[in-house]
């Protein structure tokens, strides 16, 4: 192989030093979701300050993390870390209400344990609350990790920089988009495939608010698109499927696409199987 290529190579290598993989960063978040919801985890606590000195542990791992990453290179690593635990009472409030959501507004759940164990959209909903703590700190990179690792594993990509408020309810949830400056409010619905997006691409933007904003109990159904900064969905307002939005519309509206559909009767009869052979 070329010796300039390799040299290249190794003249990069050298100028990194080792990292967590995203598997390690995203694994200390899934620990701090099982300790917030045991319904995950594997582990049963003894006491009250055996949790203390698992949250205690968490905090290290966090830390640790920081200072691999040089996430917070500029700062008192250790104090970011201990302000995001502080965090933590409140987040898990916000956790509990998306819980509430889901159980209630989804008619095949049937229980808490089914919603925070089996459904998607409560594990990207975790994910996103915990990396929206973390980007609230100015805390770089690490959020986008935990957020797209989420993302594999559910198919729901929301950014963690997007402001969501609680009683946040995902439905089904594969192939939703929620962009950085995406502001929800309170009680909204989202089902699969919706995306909340930017009108364009283009880099200049980037310090401008390029995604809608959906107000308080907003119901939005599956393959909606809804793009713009300047679009805003009013507040008790139904998105129908597979609407596409680039303007605002006011409170209490009910916005449906209205397809054509048509249905054709066959002239040539297809026999459903050969005749049997005697």
């Amino acid at each position: 192989m070329d010796q300039a290529f390799i040299q290249h190579l190794y003249n990069r290598q050298s100028g990194f030093d080792p990292v967590p993989s995203n598997q390690q960063i995203a694994d200390w978040a899934a620990n701090l979701i099982c300790l917030l919801f045991p319904e995950k985890s594997e582990c049963q606590y003894a006491t009250p300050h055996d949790i203390e000195l698992k949250f205690a542990e968490l905090q290290q791992s966090l830390t640790t993390i920081f200072t691999a990453t040089k996430a917070c290179a500029c700062c008192n690593i250790a104090e970011i870390a201990q302000r995001f635990f502080n965090q933590l009472p409140a987040i898990y409030e916000t956790l509990q209400s998306d819980k509430e959501a889901i159980l209630s507004g989804d008619p095949a759940a049937h229980s808490e344990f089914e919603v925070i164990r089996a459904y998607p959209g409560f594990l990207a909903i975790c994910f996103y609350r915990l990396a929206h703590g973390l980007h609230q700190l100015e805390v770089p990179v690490i959020p986008r990790i935990l957020t797209e690792q989420a993302h594999g594993l559910t198919g729901i990509d929301i950014h963690p920089a997007a402001a969501i408020g609680r009683h946040f309810c995902i439905d089904h949830g594969t192939g939703i988009v929620i962009g950085e400056t995406a502001t929800i409010g309170e009680h909204v619905k989202v089902y699969q495939g919706v995306t909340l997006g930017a009108l364009s691409v283009d880099k200049s933007l980037a310090n401008t608010k390029r995604h809608p904003t959906v107000e308080d109990h907003v119901v939005i159904y599956s393959n909606a698109t809804i793009l713009g900064g300047n679009t805003t969905i009013g507040h008790h307002s139904i998105i129908g499927g597979n609407v596409w939005l680039t303007r605002s519309v006011p409170p209490h509206s009910k916005v449906y696409h209205k397809p054509e559909i048509q249905v054709e009767q066959m002239e040539t009869h297809f026999p459903l199987a050969d005749a049997p052979v005697k």
